[in-house]
């Protein structure tokens, strides 16, 4: 039974008239400062030398990510909120774009912060040559790779979606993702299920795989070593990257949790939409205030006088 309806219907998040605008201001907020925080970190760090440093220039890419991943999705729910659940429509073609992109977001996160890790690991346990290994080719190796990796992974996980025949038409959560649109199919789902499963496995394995030993190997280095700036930076910079890291991924298994338990959808659709503003507005201010040269070249920005005072 071939149907494959160009317009879907997005079931969108089950709210009452009561709770309607409170929940609309607190997404139009978060989204705001999600701009504004992301945007402003990417301009200062493009225009300040100091700043020209790879862990700064490879934070870039979360900020750039946290951007792009709400950008395409917060608007829309945003707009749902204010119309009736029958007019929630949205295009196939949108909805495909909109599950590439929340895909790409999710994925991108750990492949960032892997290649973040990778820079902490040669800036302590090599410090000597982290200039030579870190240079400009490397960063953009590195930039290319997580961008890269992701969008294929991604890619063969929308295209096993997209030769599927739909037969219903209701995205059943507040925006598109491939879950929701091979659910639409009434054909076998059995490849994208063990595409999906294999793809998860592997992205969060390695993931957490390189994370923890990357990690072991900092905690041996700074053992071994008895330099306290040494251990104070390495203790302040890794830090904020597993700070970083952790929120992204409990975020990221709540979600998944979530989905193994229909009687929460609601509660399930709450968090997806969490999932992308959480981590985009805590990455910035996490890092922002953490890091000295950031804090530094904001307070010249805010207070040039005290510059000119000295």
């Amino acid at each position: 039974r071939r149907f494959n309806s160009l317009t879907l219907q997005l079931e969108g998040l089950k709210i009452t008239k009561t709770n309607k605008y409170p929940i609309f201001i607190f997404l139009l907020l978060s989204y705001m400062f999600i701009l504004i925080a992301n945007v402003g970190i990417v301009i200062l760090i493009w225009k300040e030398r100091s700043l020209h440093q790879p862990m700064y220039l490879l934070f870039c890419n979360l900020s750039i990510n946290d951007v792009m991943g709400n950008s395409l999705l917060v608007p829309r729910v945003l707009a749902d909120i204010l119309v009736p659940p029958s007019n929630r429509l949205i295009h196939y073609y949108e909805c495909v774009m909109q599950a590439f992109t929340t895909h790409m977001f999710s994925t991108n996160a750990h492949t960032v912060l892997m290649i973040m890790a990778f820079d902490r690991y040669v800036a302590i346990c090599n410090p000597l040559h982290y200039s030579i290994i870190m240079n400009d080719k490397m960063v953009i190796k590195l930039t290319v790779s997580a961008w890269g990796v992701a969008f294929v992974l991604v890619g063969i996980l929308l295209g096993l979606t997209i030769r599927l025949n739909r037969c219903r038409t209701l995205i059943t959560n507040p925006y598109c993702d491939n879950a929701s649109l091979f659910k639409l199919s009434c054909e076998s789902v059995f490849i994208n299920n063990v595409y999906g499963l294999t793809f998860t496995v592997v992205l969060l394995s390695s993931s957490i795989g390189s994370i923890i030993l990357t990690y072991f190997k900092i905690a041996a280095a700074c053992l071994t070593n008895k330099s306290n700036s040494l251990n104070s930076k390495a203790l302040k910079t890794c830090s904020t990257h597993l700070c970083l890291y952790l929120i992204m991924l409990v975020s990221g298994m709540i979600l998944i949790t979530l989905h193994r338990f229909p009687q929460y959808a609601e509660y399930r659709k709450i968090s997806a939409i969490l999932f992308n503003v959480v981590p985009g507005s805590l990455n910035p201010v996490i890092y922002g205030l953490q890091s000295k040269e950031i804090y530094k070249s904001l307070s010249n920005i805010f207070h040039p006088k005290r510059i000119m005072l000295f």
